[in-house]
């Protein structure tokens, strides 16, 4: 069963906001991704409505996707922007958001992103260090400014989610511990190239279970108040993103829910609520559209069904062991079987999916791996020089390429 912009048809098979899967494949080729405007759309629009009865900002994460036509979509909708370096900084500023739009996060900013973000004057540096703090100061007293800041806190609470993106326990890399912040902020409220605007917070991602993000808010609404005794007054909470999608058809929480666990507690505390969503808003809006190259079985074991992708263009599978839906875009007749689903890469671990249960499946037969909005794009590689491949978003009945498949000879142009 397929639901939201990605549906099934008898005569036309897949297809996406009503454009089927198969004609796009027979112009742009496969591996690509195919995204849905309207998808995109929707997914923002319910985050800023779930919180809309308080001051708040999307600040869309562009380490989910920063496909260019992908933010210039969310800019459109008045969606602020989260960056995580200085590239993604840089390609911020080209998809139109506004310095004042944008939060820079990162575990590891090195001087001359600090620089170009002080110059830029950026409407917050999340800080992760007391070291990085005074870097920001010298950098921002060296231009005779002052730097919008704030400090991401730790508060040691487990997300629930995979260990490797998990950001909020004392174990993890991010942060300053919570208990810690307080000082912090006196020391901060003295430095003269420093304006505290803010506190940031961000557990980790894939959270299914808001349990720990209703847990977070209060502990950073009770630092809030703290600040407020110490006589410093900031602007806005960041409570980070994190927000879980189904990839299983396991139940996920919906964005009104999330703020119905977090508002209690940070609503009291006066001050703008910012929200750094990125999977949950892309990853549901894709597929990416592969082709069947090979069909092996040997003795008693499945199938291998060998795709034109691979962990090149989606590496979730391999890196976390990721569960993404895989569907025959046009299904045969016959029986359904498992197979394992693998893409052509050198690798053992370059599989697409484990064990799926798919009706039968021929050379040049076209599948595609669900929810791949997310991760997928932003994480490519040209290992055993694959070419990134082309990226499509499909709007109001018709679709483009809003990112074409890279070439061998642009893919060497650096070289000598």
């Amino acid at each position: 069963m397929h639901t939201g912009a990605f549906a099934f048809d008898t005569a036309s098979g897949l297809s996406c906001d009503g454009v089927p899967l198969a004609d796009i494949a027979a112009s742009a080729g496969t591996p690509t991704f195919v995204y849905s405007a309207e998808a995109i759309r929707g997914a923002w629009r319910r985050f800023d409505a779930a919180f809309g009865a308080v001051p708040h900002a999307v600040h869309y994460a562009l380490k989910a996707n920063s496909t260019l036509g992908v933010l210039r979509l969310l800019r459109g909708l008045g969606s602020g922007a989260d960056v995580n370096s200085g590239g993604e900084l840089e390609v911020a500023l080209r998809a139109g958001f506004r310095p004042d739009q944008v939060v820079f996060t990162g575990v590891g900013k090195t001087p001359e992103e600090l620089d170009r973000a002080v110059s830029l004057g950026l409407k917050a540096i999340n800080a992760e260090s007391p070291g990085e703090l005074e870097r920001i100061d010298a950098l921002a007293r060296a231009r005779g400014a002052r730097a919008r800041v704030a400090v991401r806190l730790n508060p040691d609470i487990d997300a629930g989610a995979h260990p490797h993106i998990s950001t909020g326990r004392r174990v993890n890399k991010f942060g300053v511990p919570i208990e810690l912040g307080r000082e912090l902020y006196r020391q901060m409220a003295r430095m003269p190239g420093l304006q505290p605007v803010g506190v940031h917070v961000h557990i980790g991602s894939q959270i299914t279970d808001v349990a720990p993000l209703r847990r977070t808010a209060e502990a950073v609404a009770e630092f809030v108040g703290w600040l407020g005794e110490d006589g410093i007054a900031i602007e806005h909470v960041d409570l980070g993103g994190g927000l879980g999608v189904s990839y299983d058809g396991a139940a996920a929480p919906t964005p009104a829910e999330y703020a119905a666990a977090v508002l209690p507690a940070v609503a009291p505390t006066g001050c703008t609520i910012l929200l750094e969503p990125g999977r949950a808003i892309v990853a549901p809006a894709a597929v990416l559209l592969a082709r069947v190259i090979d069909v092996k079985r040997f003795f008693d074991a499945h199938a291998f069904v060998v795709l034109d992708a691979g962990m090149t263009e989606l590496i979730r599978p391999a890196l976390y062991g990721a569960y993404h839906r895989i569907s025959a875009v046009a299904p045969r007749a016959g029986a359904v079987a498992a197979c394992e689903v693998v893409g052509p890469l050198c690798e053992s671990s370059d599989v697409v999916g484990k064990n799926r249960r798919l009706p039968p499946l021929e050379v040049g037969d076209l599948v595609a791996v669900h929810d791949t909005g997310a991760y997928g794009s932003a994480m490519a590689s040209t290992y055993n020089r694959r070419p990134l491949p082309c990226e499509v978003m499909v709007d109001g009945g018709r679709w483009e390429v809003i990112k074409r498949r890279q070439t061998v000879e642009e893919m060497v142009g650096l070289e000598r």
